[in-house]
């Protein structure tokens, strides 16, 4: 596979607690000079980057980040804030403690608030599936469906584990129709870049094969 097909598919993240608009504005300069499918930075740089990017690249950020467990009304200001200062894209961390107490209700609900708030931006919902069985993970690819989501993706990067293959194949035999695929977290060659596209995944969130493509040791997210 062309490395120009991952990078296409590739959300340039950078998310550590100690991000510095510097530092923000680099990912920024590398993902438009390797032509990402996004930036994906915290919600504090979304106005900054989105100024600065203009329209030469898609600005995305994350909601009830890391832990998903702001209450609803907090996650719709938060996603509403953030697409006022420009951000095209939300990616939101479910409450992983609603799926343990099985009130799915409760989490399809709060999906749909966000994607009301969203209108025509992409929303990507983040299940954990490092803390999930896989039976959790199955109905949560159900939730997603039903909820009308754009996206169901792995991981937040910031828990036990990221992205594994079989959860990816395992996504791909339960969600519904239009739902597509996003792998996140530890994605650290362009080998397992490639696989995860091979097995249906459409977005890769990642800061290790821009750092890769610039013969950079590849750490991090």
């Amino acid at each position: 596979m062309d490395k120009k097909n991952i990078f296409e598919k590739v959300d340039h993240t950078l998310l550590g607690i100690t991000s510095t608009w510097s530092d923000i504005k680099t990912i920024c300069d590398d993902a438009i000079h390797y032509q990402t499918a996004s930036v994906c930075i915290p919600p504090s740089y979304v106005k900054q980057a989105k100024e600065y990017v203009k329209d030469q690249m898609a600005v995305c950020t994350v909601i009830g980040f890391p832990n998903g467990y702001n209450t609803t009304a907090v996650k719709a200001f938060e996603t509403k804030d953030a697409i006022e200062n420009g951000a095209d894209e939300i990616d939101m961390v479910i409450n992983l403690g609603w799926v343990k107490d099985q009130r799915f209700d409760l989490i399809e609900e709060e999906i749909k608030t966000l994607k009301a708030v969203c209108k025509d931006k992409i929303l990507k919902v983040i299940i954990e599936t490092c803390v999930l069985t896989d039976e959790e993970k199955v109905k949560m690819c159900k939730v997603v469906t039903d909820a009308g989501a754009d996206y169901i993706k792995t991981s937040t990067g910031f828990s036990t584990a990221g992205a594994t293959f079989a959860d990816i194949e395992l996504f791909s035999k339960n969600i519904g129709e239009g739902i597509k695929m996003k792998a996140a977290g530890g994605i650290s060659s362009f080998a397992d870049a490639e696989k995860f596209i091979e097995l249906g995944a459409s977005r890769l969130g990642t800061s290790r094969i821009v750092k890769l493509a610039k013969n950079e040791t590849a750490t991090g997210y």
